[in-house]
């Protein structure tokens, strides 16, 4: 099937990051998923770690894990794809319960996510009765429904205040309940769950960062080490990261996050030179313009969740949302 000229058009927001002969092989996939996006009625949601070829050329949504939460529940849609991993998919769902939701990939996980279980909850409760718990949107159904309310990054310490109580668990990201710790008067107990891409940056990295590129601005994740935090210029989820970089339009800039990041936020901004540490998501790497295709194709990989579960999780995940 030849590529429509709507779609060889794309290629001018990303020809800095895809070669020409890579191009080639996306174009065929990327016009049939705009057909069949029409064709089913169905929106995709992508995440700022999705190659620029899913965020720039198939998605209609794309954002943080609090964009999207909060885009879901207005999504006018039959069906929501989900270019993202796993949690991200149920708490797509668990907003729109009507809705089909699929996911290109099942097997698209998360470090978080899987470092702790319900079981580990109730050993929580135990052990501090009558401390709420404040959960990461990182995580499984299933963790959210045992949780008292979730957070994400962009909003964590929003949530941890909100709640107008002196001490809270703060589930499962260790390095980002530390961050949030060193920001509000709230005591905060951690979680020993770490995200595989974030942990890997240390201090040392950004001093040879500052060293190797004098005056370069570096922005990083809250779910880095507080040790890489303290030697940043500024710490934020992706969606601060974008806005900062868009409202101060540094000369240079690097962004310690998964590495494909700063591919979706440098094509919007092709004044700013990106320097990239690059450490990948193996989990969001699962998700191609191929499995995607796919998906909408053979509505594969639908996301469904234990009606039991689901209503805790909802509650938790609409609490946050109100606050």
């Amino acid at each position: 099937m030849l590529a429509s000229p709507s779609v060889s058009s794309l290629y001018d927001r990303v020809r800095r990051f895809i070669p020409p002969a890579e191009w080639l092989s996306f174009e065929d996939d990327i016009a049939a998923i705009r057909a069949l996006k029409k064709k089913r009625n169905a929106v995709i949601l992508a995440h700022n770690y999705q190659t620029p070829e899913i965020f720039h050329c198939v998605a209609d949504i794309v954002g943080d894990s609090l964009a999207l939460a909060r885009r879901a529940v207005d999504v006018e849609a039959d069906v929501i794809l989900v270019a993202g991993v796993h949690f991200m998919a149920e708490t797509t769902k668990l907003l729109n319960p009507a809705k089909t939701v699929l996911i290109p990939d099942m097997q698209a996980g998360c470090s978080l996510a899987d470092s702790i279980t319900p079981a580990d909850i109730a050993l929580l409760r135990q052990a501090h009765p009558g401390v709420p718990i404040v959960t990461y949107v990182n995580t499984s159904a299933a963790v959210k429904a045992a949780s008292d309310i979730c957070c994400t990054s962009g909003n964590a310490k929003q949530i941890v205040e909100g709640l107008g109580v002196k001490k809270v668990l703060m589930i499962p990201d260790e390095y980002l309940a530390h961050n949030i710790a060193r920001q509000t008067d709230v005591e905060i107990i951690a979680w020993h769950g770490h995200c595989e891409v974030h942990e890997l940056f240390t201090a040392d990295d950004v001093r040879q960062l500052r060293e190797n590129h004098p005056g370069v601005q570096v922005l990083a994740h809250p779910e880095c080490p507080p040790d890489v935090v303290a030697e940043a210029d500024f710490a934020g989820s992706t969606a601060w990261m974008s806005d900062f970089v868009a409202s101060k339009k540094p000369a240079q800039v690097v962004l310690l996050t998964e590495c494909s990041m700063s591919d979706n936020v440098a094509a919007d901004h092709p004044e700013v030179e990106f320097i990239r540490p690059c450490n990948l998501c193996p989990h969001m790497k699962r998700i191609t313009l191929a499995n995607i295709r796919a998906a909408l194709e053979q509505n594969q990989h639908e996301v469904l969740i234990d009606p039991a579960v689901a209503h805790g999780a909802r509650l938790a995940v609409q609490r946050m949302l109100a606050i």
